[in-house]
C-alpha cells in the first residue's frame, strides 16, 4: 500500500470514530432516553477533542508529516476516552470502587420551576449500567471500540512512517 493511502485511512478512522462514537451517546441521550452519569460525560470530552484534532490532520493533508501529527494526537484522545470507558465500566462491574456522584437534567426560568425539574428528573449513578447487550454495557463499548480504534490508527501511522523512512 502506497504511504498515502495509509495516512489517508488513518485520517478517515480518526474523523469517524469518535464522530460515530459521540453520535451514539447523543443519540442514546436524546432518543433512547438513556441519560449520562458523570462519567460518561467525562468520556465525550477527549471525542470532541479528537473531532478537533482530526479536522485539522484533514486540513493539512496537503503537509503529510504534519497531518500525521495531528492524527497521532487524534488516536491519543480516541485511546483517553477508552481508558475512561474502561474504567468506568470497570466501576460498573463491581471490579474497583469509583465516583458515586449523581446527574440529572434541569430546565425551568423561575425557583419553582427547576425545583420541580430536578425532582422530576431521573437520577443517574456512575456504579449502574442502564443499558448492556451481551452482557457489556455502554461504557465498556466505548472502551472497546475506542481502544481498537486507536490502536488501528497508532498501527497505520507506523506502517506510514516505515514506508516513507
Amino acid at each position: 500500500m502506497s504511504p498515502s493511502f495509509l495516512l489517508s485511512r488513518a485520517r478517515l478512522l480518526a474523523i469517524m470514530m469518535p464522530c460515530l462514537l459521540l453520535g451514539g451517546a447523543l443519540l442514546s441521550q436524546y432518543v433512547g432516553g438513556l441519560y449520562p452519569c458523570e462519567m460518561c460525560m467525562w468520556q465525550r470530552w477527549p471525542h470532541l477533542v479528537a473531532i478537533f484534532f482530526a479536522l485539522d490532520a484533514i486540513a493539512l493533508r496537503s503537509r503529510p508529516a504534519l497531518s500525521a501529527v495531528f492524527t497521532a494526537i487524534t488516536a491519543l484522545a480516541i485511546a483517553i476516552s477508552g481508558a475512561i470507558g474502561a474504567f468506568h465500566a470497570g466501576v460498573e462491574y463491581g471490579w474497583w470502587q469509583g465516583l458515586t456522584a449523581c446527574t440529572s437534567t434541569m430546565s425551568g426560568t423561575t425557583t419553582a420551576e427547576m425545583l420541580d425539574s430536578i425532582m422530576a428528573a431521573p437520577l443517574t449513578r456512575c456504579d449502574v449500567a442502564p443499558w448492556s447487550l451481551f452482557g457489556i454495557s455502554l461504557a465498556g463499548y466505548n472502551a472497546l471500540i475506542s481502544t481498537g480504534a486507536a490502536g488501528l490508527i497508532g498501527a497505520l501511522l507506523i506502517r506510514w512512517n516505515k514506508e516513507t523512512s
